[in-house]
Parts: C-alpha cells; sequence; structure tokens
C-alpha cells in the first residue's frame, strides 16, 4: 500500500505542501519570469497540485530501487530518469494549461511566457520529483522502523507468555516433591497420617490445578491455597506448625497471579519451620497501599542453623513470573534476619 496514500492524514499534509509549492512556483515566474501575479498563481498552482499527484508513482520507482550501497549507482541512474521523463511530462502538461489560457483570452502571451521559463520549470520538476522520491524513502523507512518495532513486540510478548507457561509448569513438580517427601516420611511412622496427607495433597492438586489456567485470581482465593497448603504441612509438623493470615477485605478481591504465595510458603516451612525444634508461626499479610498491592510472608528462622539445600526455584520463580507480568512495576524484596526471615511482594493494583 502507498505510504502517503494509507493514511487521509498524510495525504492531507501532502497535497498541502504542494498547494505551497505552487504558491512558491508562482512567486518564482514572477521574479525570474515577464509574469504578473494574478497569471503566475492561476498558471502555477494548478500544474503543481497535478505534478503532485504525478511524483506519488515515485514510490514505484523507490521500491523498484531501494537504497542500497552495493546498487547506489543503479538507483541514481534509475531516480534521474524517472526524474527526467517526469519533468518532461509536466513541462508539457504545463504548456497545454499555459496555451489554454491564452487561448481563452484570459491571460493573453501566457504561451509565449511560459515557453521562455520552460528551462526554469523542467529543472524544477527534476528538483520536485527527486524530493518526492526522498520524501518515500524515509516514509518507507519510518514504516520498516515502526514494523520491526512491532515485531520486536510481539516476540517479547510471545517470549513472556512462553516463559510464564514453562514457569508455571514448573510450579507443580516443585511442591509434589516437597509433599512427596513429607510422605515418605510418615509412611512408616505415621501411616494414618501419611493417608490423610495424600487425601489432602489431592484436593490442592486439583484446586490448584483448576486456578493455575488462569491469568488472575482474587487475592482471597490465593490466601484460602497457602491456607489450604499450611494444613497439608501441619499433617507432618503438628502443633510446631501454626500460622496466621491477615488481610483487609478491601484486597481479598484484587486480582493476584496464581500461586504466587505458594513458593513463599513452601519456603518458610522448609527452611525456617522444620529447622526449629519448637516450631513458629508464619505470618501472612495483606493491605494495600495506594495504587499497589502489599503481600508478606514471614517465618522464624535458627540463627545458628546452616539451611537445607533447596533447588533453588522457589523465590527466583516468583520474582521471574513477576517481572515477565509486570515488568517493573512489581517488586519483590526479601529481608533476611538472624531469627526471622521476610518477603515482601508489592504489586500494581488492577482494577
Amino acid at each position: 500500500m502507498h505510504p502517503i496514500l494509507v493514511e487521509w492524514r498524510r495525504l492531507y499534509a501532502y497535497l498541502t505542501t504542494w498547494l505551497l509549492l505552487g504558491t512558491l512556483l508562482a512567486a518564482l515566474l514572477v521574479a525570474e519570469a515577464p509574469f504578473g501575479w494574478l497569471e503566475a498563481a492561476a498558471f502555477a498552482i494548478p500544474i503543481c497540485v497535478v505534478y503532485g499527484f504525478v511524483c506519488l508513482g515515485s514510490f514505484w520507482v523507490c521500491r523498484a530501487a531501494p537504497l542500497e550501497l552495493s546498487r547506489l549507482g543503479r538507483t541514481l541512474g534509475m531516480q534521474l530518469t524517472a526524474a527526467l521523463v517526469s519533468a518532461i511530462l509536466w513541462l508539457g502538461g504545463g504548456r497545454a494549461w499555459a496555451l489554454a489560457l491564452d487561448r481563452d483570452g484570459l491571460f493573453p502571451g501566457l504561451g509565449a511566457r511560459q515557453a521562455e521559463a520552460a528551462p526554469l520549470l523542467l529543472g524544477l520538476g527534476v528538483a520536485l520529483f527527486l524530493l518526492a522520491s526522498a520524501l518515500h524513502y524515509m516514509l518507507g523507512a519510518i514504516d520498516a522502523s515502526q514494523e520491526a518495532e512491532r515485531r520486536a513486540l510481539r516476540l517479547e510478548v510471545a517470549s513472556r507468555e512462553a516463559e510464564l507457561r514453562t514457569l508455571r509448569a514448573q510450579i507443580h513438580p516443585h511442591f509434589l516433591f516437597n509433599s512427596l517427601n513429607s510422605i515418605n516420611a510418615l509412611i512408616a511412622s505415621r501411616p494414618d497420617e501419611a493417608r490423610r496427607l495424600c487425601v489432602r495433597l489431592a484436593d490442592f492438586l486439583r484446586r490448584s490445578l483448576t486456578v493455575g489456567s488462569r491469568e488472575h485470581i482474587p487475592l482471597g482465593d490465593e490466601l484460602d491455597l497457602a491456607e489450604q497448603l499450611l494444613s497439608i504441612e501441619r499433617v507432618r509438623f503438628g502443633e510446631r506448625l501454626v500460622h496466621q493470615v491477615r488481610a483487609d477485605d478491601d484486597v481479598r478481591s484484587v486480582p493476584v497471579p496464581p500461586l504466587v504465595l505458594q513458593p513463599l510458603v513452601e519456603n518458610a516451612v522448609t527452611h525456617g519451620i522444620s529447622q526449629l525444634l519448637d516450631g513458629g508461626t508464619i505470618r501472612i499479610e495483606a493491605d494495600r497501599r495506594g495504587e499497589r498491592l502489599r503481600v508478606v510472608v514471614e517465618n522464624p528462622r535458627d540463627p545458628d542453623s546452616s539451611g537445607r539445600p533447596g533447588t533453588g526455584i522457589g523465590l527466583q520463580n516468583v520474582r521471574r513470573r513477576l517481572f515477565a507480568l509486570y515488568g517493573s512495576d512489581a517488586e519483590m524484596r526479601v529481608e533476611p534476619q538472624p531469627e526471622s526471615y521476610r518477603v515482601e511482594l508489592r504489586l500494581p493494583v488492577e482494577d
């Protein structure tokens, strides 16, 4: 599609420019040739507007002769040839228009004056065609740049979607790995609790698979899933594991990524409660501060423990998911203290 004809604003600006060029040509004819103002305007403005439409054809010349260093000579030759042919046609059309005005008696002698100005008009015709070609090269470069930006954006979106799918696929295997270890530890000593844990694990996985396929879920549902996960862990830890969830009513409906708290709660249990002889309390808090949602997961930990080895998926997974979804608008703060571990999420509120 022609880059000027594709938008009416471009066509309007293009024709307005040729009207101005017609006015400038009339002034030049008055200054350089024996033309009066009225006859110069009557002659120059119409032929300039018509030549503007002729110069639209330079677009196809530009397509046939792209600006490439290896083909620069060929490109210049094609442009000069097209400019000279167009200028000759313009000069012939201008001659016919001048004779028509002269024959009708509107401007006697205009044909003779146009003939005197023929060399000037021919040179201007070549120059104007080349300027139109330069304009089309520029518009082509702009459109190509915009198309490249659109392609890059589409690729970025596709890449982020693929990354999100990969990260989501990592969530259930990671949790299942930890849960199966818990079941394995209970089978020999507490088989009844192991069976109950299997049932609760199946219910949790069924529910998490349902919400995990969605882009966002209400924060209230995410908190319920976190509490359900903690109830599964409580089978193993008993009274050693206590949890508190505090969330303002106005934030429970705020949409958040599904299962974004699960890795944080897992870490709080695995690297916090499991290392304390007397256990402790995992605290989850959520509130809204302006246009941002703040969610905090905090757990106690043994200051003398060197920590348990892990796969490293948890916090990294959350951080990468938030960046893929929100970019720099989301933030995750990790604040390790000698006797506690605190993770704070700050997400933009999407009403």
